[in-house]
């Protein structure tokens, strides 16, 4: 059972790179509540950090590097429209660097929490992630942190929706 749990996360996790990049291609920029906009993508990336807590929970931490490698592969060769006007790089490149450096960042934080507090861990790691990805895809993408809040905000309720389901489901994760 806690394979299949984690397989099946690692798989989500990897997708969420493809999902972020399409609904940011599709949809661009969204309001998401409290008159705050960030680009679609954010959603998609709220639950990724989640998800990786998940694998790590579940299959150790070789897998989840493996999954962070294999997904900033994937958002650097998805096509997801190009440089956007005073962006610094291509939404692809900044997409895969985000990915990279916001999934180890989340990595590094939950790694020394997860014996005291799965959930806490969770909450502490996606919060870190969050910011770090927000912020650097931003700069990266837009040349700008004028989304930052919204950015944060998205993956805050993403966080938030996921957390109830892993709270149930904890005693198939067991550390």
């Amino acid at each position: 059972m806690r394979n299949r749990i984690g397989i099946a996360a690692a798989i989500a996790f990897v997708g969420t790179v493809w999902l972020a990049n399409w609904l940011l291609n599709r949809y661009g920029v969204v309001d998401i509540g409290f008159g705050l906009q960030a680009p679609a993508g954010v959603f998609a990336v709220g639950l990724a950090f989640t998800l990786r807590d998940i694998v790590h929970r579940t299959l150790g931490r070789g897998p989840v590097i493996a999954c962070i490698l294999v997904g900033c592969a994937l958002s650097y060769l998805i096509e997801a429209g190009g440089t956007i006007p005073g962006g610094l790089i291509a939404i692809p490149a900044a997409s895969a660097a985000a990915f990279l450096l916001s999934e180890t960042a989340d990595l590094a934080v939950y790694t020394p929490l997860e014996q005291r507090s799965f959930l806490g861990a969770i909450a502490a790691s996606n919060t870190v992630g969050a910011v770090v990805d927000s912020a650097l895809f931003l700069w990266l993408a837009f040349g700008s942190l004028a989304f930052m809040e919204g950015q944060v905000v998205g993956k805050f309720y993403m966080t938030a929706l996921a957390l109830p389901v892993v709270f149930a489901s904890r005693k198939a994760l067991p550390a």
